[in-house]
This record gives structure tokens, C-alpha cells and sequence, in this order.
């Protein structure tokens, strides 16, 4: 039987999801020295990966590609570490997406993995 409904979890989809609620949680943020220099952050990191994610699909190599990964691991990284804080501090609105960079932060490692073992993973022409 064929299914022709979209991927429920795309990659692309779900880091755009996790971009916006980001967004949401330092657009709820409140106006504080701290807050304004970790929402910054935060900003910058979590909505980085899904920016770097159409840079990993256009790479011009393998070395290219695992580099992109990487970048977006980094950042998803440094976004777990600030809304950890977040949390700590009890400023972390949306405490589910805490699970959701985890879960982002696996994929991507994994791929990582997977993408070294390979011997020609991408095609580059």
C-alpha cells in the first residue's frame, strides 16, 4: 500500500518548527540584562541549524557536507545549553523543546557518523 501523505517527520520541517519556537520563547522572554543577552544567544544558535541545514544540501564534497553537519550540531549544542539555563532559571516557557533539541542533537550526531562511514554518500558533480 502507498502512502503518499508527506513525511511526518521531516528534517527540514522540524528544524523550521524548532527555529520558531525558539523564536517564541525569547519573543516571551522578559525584558532583563540577563534575559536580553541569553535570549540573544539563543536566537542566534537555535535558529542557526535550520539555516545551515539548506547549506549541508547544497555541499560541494563529502568533507563539505560532514563539515555543515557539524556546524549544525554546534549550534544545537550551544541552543541545549542556553535553554538549560532558561530552565534552571524557571524562564523556559515551552519546556518540550528542551526534548525536541536533545532529539536534534542525536539525529545529527548519528548523521555525522553515518555520513564518515559512508564512501560516497553524496553525489557531487
Amino acid at each position: 500500500m502507498a502512502n503518499n501523505a508527506p513525511r511526518k517527520y521531516d528534517l527540514e520541517e522540524r528544524l523550521l518548527d524548532f527555529a520558531v519556537s525558539v523564536i517564541e520563547i525569547v519573543e516571551g522572554l522578559p525584558d532583563t540584562k540577563v534575559c536580553n543577552h541569553l535570549g540573544g544567544q539563543l536566537l542566534r544558535s537555535g535558529t542557526s541549524p535550520a539555516l545551515n541545514y539548506g547549506e549541508a544540501q547544497a555541499a560541494e564534497s563529502k568533507k563539505d557536507f560532514i563539515h555543515k553537519l557539524g556546524v549544525i550540531l554546534k549550534e544545537l549544542r550551544e541552543t541545549c545549553v542556553c535553554l538549560r539555563m532558561l530552565n534552571h532559571k524557571s524562564l523556559l516557557s515551552k519546556v518540550e523543546v528542551l526534548s525536541e533539541n536533545k532529539e536534534l542533537i542525536a539525529i545529527f550526531a548519528k548523521s555525522i557518523l553515518t555520513a564518515r562511514a559512508r564512501p560516497s554518500l553524496i553525489n557531487v558533480g
